[in-house]
Formats: C-alpha cells, sequence, structure tokens
C-alpha cells in the first residue's frame, strides 16, 4: 500500500504565498521547462532514470542527467593534496571543475531541447544542490530560472561543537559566503524540498526513536545498503542517523531524511518545503511503496509543478 504524503510550505520574508500541488492532468496544459538533474555525492547518472522517466513520461519535461559515475567521485580525492583541505578552507575549483564540466555539458545538452529562448530548471539532489549553487555563480544564470533541491545540505555546520566536523573541508562555508543568495523571484526562483523521515537522537540521554511511516532500514547514501538490518533495535537506529545529522547541523536530535537534517536542506531566502515520509536517496529505495525518496513517483508530484510554469 503506498504511503501518504504530507507537505508543508514554509515560506520565508521574501516568498510569495504558494498555491496546491496540481494534479498531474491539470498541469499537463502547462509549458513545461526542460529539466537538468544533478546527480548527489555518491550517485551515479543511472540513479536518476527513474525521476528522468516519470518526468518526461507522467509531465512531458524533456530531462537530461548529467553524466557522473561512482568513479568520478574519487576526483575529489585530489583536494587531499590541497594545504586549504586540511585547514578547513577547501574551495571547489579546481577539485570540482570536473564536477562543473559535466553540469556544463548537460546545460548546453538541454538548451539544444529547449525551443527558442526557453529557460532551463535544474535539479539538485543531495550535493548537487550547492553544486548548482557553485555552477550558477561560476558560469552564470541567464539560461536558468529555477534551481529546486532535493535534500540538499545547503547550510555548513557550527563551528566549535565538539564532535562535529566539517565533511566538505570548508566547500559549504565557500557556498554560503561567495555565492548568490537564494530570492524567490519571478525570474529566478529558489524551492528547496526537504523530508521528514526521521528523527535522530543523542548518543546519551535521549532513549525514544520517532519516525515517519514504517520502521525499517537506515540507509547512508555513501554506505553500503546493508548497514543496519531490519533487525537492528530502532534506538540504534535513531542514534546512528543522529550521528550522521550531528555532522551536518551540529545536532543529532532534528528531524531529517535519514542523511540530511531538515533544518540543513532549507535556504533562508527561497519556498521551502518539507514532506513527510520521504527519504534521502535512490540508494535503497528500490520499494517506493515502503520507502520512497524525493525522485519516488508519488513524491515527484507533490514538487513537479515548479517545472511546470
Amino acid at each position: 500500500m503506498a504511503m501518504a504524503f504530507s507537505l508543508r510550505v514554509r515560506n520565508t520574508p521574501t516568498s510569495k504565498p504558494h498555491p496546491p500541488p496540481p494534479s498531474s492532468s491539470s498541469s499537463s496544459t502547462s509549458i513545461p521547462r526542460t529539466a537538468v538533474i544533478l546527480p548527489g555525492l555518491g550517485n551515479n547518472s543511472a540513479d536518476y532514470a527513474s525521476l528522468q522517466l516519470t518526468l518526461q513520461g507522467e509531465y512531458g519535461v524533456p530531462t537530461v542527467v548529467a553524466k557522473v559515475s561512482r568513479v568520478d567521485w574519487l576526483r575529489n580525492a585530489a583536494g587531499l593534496l590541497d594545504p586549504s583541505y586540511w585547514s578547513g578552507t577547501l574551495k571547489p575549483r579546481p577539485v570540482l571543475d570536473w564536477y562543473l564540466k559535466r553540469v556544463d555539458d548537460a546545460v548546453q545538452e538541454a538548451k539544444a531541447l529547449a525551443q527558442g529562448d526557453e529557460t532551463l530548471s535544474l535539479i539538485g539532489h543531495s550535493a548537487g544542490g550547492w553544486l548548482a549553487r557553485v555552477y550558477m555563480e561560476e558560469f552564470g544564470v541567464s539560461d536558468i530560472s529555477l534551481l529546486l533541491t532535493l535534500g540538499t545540505p545547503h547550510l555548513p555546520p557550527p563551528k566549535g561543537i565538539p564532535g562535529v566536523i566539517d565533511q566538505t573541508r570548508g566547500l559549504l562555508y565557500y557556498v554560503e559566503e561567495h555565492c548568490r543568495k537564494a530570492v524567490f523571484t519571478p525570474q529566478l526562483k529558489y524551492v528547496c524540498v526537504a523530508g521528514r523521515y526521521i528523527k535522530g537522537t543523542k548518543l546519551v540521554g535521549n532513549t525514544e526513536e520517532q519516525q515517519v511511516g514504517p520502521v525499517v532500514p537506515v540507509t547512508d547514501e555513501v554506505l553500503a545498503a546493508d548497514v543496519v538490518n531490519s533487525t537492528t533495535n530502532p534506538t540504534f537506529r535513531a542514534r546512528f542517523v543522529g550521528q550522521g545529522y550531528k555532522q551536518v547541523c551540529g545536532r543529532a536530535d532534528v528531524w531529517g531524511d535519514g542523511v540530511v537534517p531538515e533544518e540543513s536542506a532549507h535556504l533562508e531566502g527561497a519556498l521551502n518545503i518539507t514532506l513527510d515520509g520521504v527519504y534521502h536517496s535512490p540508494i535503497g529505495s528500490s520499494d517506493d511503496s515502503q520507502r520512497p525518496w524525493y525522485g519516488s513517483p508519488g513524491v515527484i508530484e507533490q514538487w513537479v509543478h515548479h517545472l511546470l510554469h
């Protein structure tokens, strides 16, 4: 049986009131922009094949996925040779030039599919969302009218918290300081979608787990799909997830999509949306009815209307 989703729209002061999502039948009358999907860290292009198929087949959205393989991410190891990596002040370029080039190739392919002067939508999943912001800063936004992020850790972790290490080694601090701020305008819309799949807990002092949806394994997209099996104590799962959340936002006892905390996936100035029961990654989410992720058909219909007008 398919899960039910609840939609929470959180308008910041710069955002405008937002109408409820249209049905598939009503949205078919809208003219969709061509979309480019930016894979998240550790993902490859094939992970988004189902999302691409649904956008094109169900909603008529011409879609291009940036060409990325899992092996490509090993290129980031070049950052280990940069002293700024060890000082936590790493910059996106040149270590991520390879990814930005793949995005630009996909944008050029999408422009060829687009008609006339039509602008494009960027859909960034996980790290692909903040990498999209880097791309927009470096390559410009003249061809882009929408950035839609799915479970993206936009905010750098707070400094000075014991046990918290910036996993990006300064990259998110760079994005926060140097990339343009999110402003939801008719010319360029920022829409940030977060998931509330499971609430983390601290290692000590909190033994109660709260979770949306069925009791299922929690799998980080960077780890193997069977890190935690279905017989694992629920409290252990919450603690395991909580430690991941803590590395991202500085706190363990928060809600998130199993990898990225809800509060980190929203941006000031954007149209911020939270979906209950939505998991972070397509990896390990083969059963959309049991563990839907942002790209599952029943979840897509909650945000796809932003691509259609």
